[in-house]
């Protein structure tokens, strides 16, 4: 997804927080959750998975992607709002559920 690409935890996946209804990378957002981001979230928007999104809402239906290179006069990536069904998971979980997973089949 392009949230929590920062280094990979190497905790068990039995002490995971649950994944929040909304989350966002920007650290100013009330939605910003650091522990949450470490451990690596992916997004499936549509089915598709999505590596530039910049905040999700699962009950809303709708994630944030930057758009391009643009960016705002406060020097923030320039966002499109798409209105979707919002799928987020952990990456390197379960072997079972992975996006590439069709590819083989």
């Amino acid at each position: 997804m392009g949230l929590g690409r920062g280094p990979m935890s190497t905790e068990k996946s039995d002490t995971r927080k649950p994944l929040p209804d909304r989350l966002s990378l920007d650290p100013r957002s009330p939605y910003f959750d650091q522990d949450v981001l470490a451990q690596g979230v992916g997004i499936r928007f549509n089915g598709v998975e999505k590596t530039n999104v910049e905040e999700y809402s699962i009950s809303e239906g709708w994630i944030r992607v930057a758009a391009g290179r643009s960016r705002d006069r406060h020097g923030n990536p320039m966002t499109l709002k798409l209105s979707g069904k919002v799928e987020p998971y952990y990456e390197g979980g379960d072997e079972g559920n992975g996006p590439g997973e069709e590819a083989e089949a």
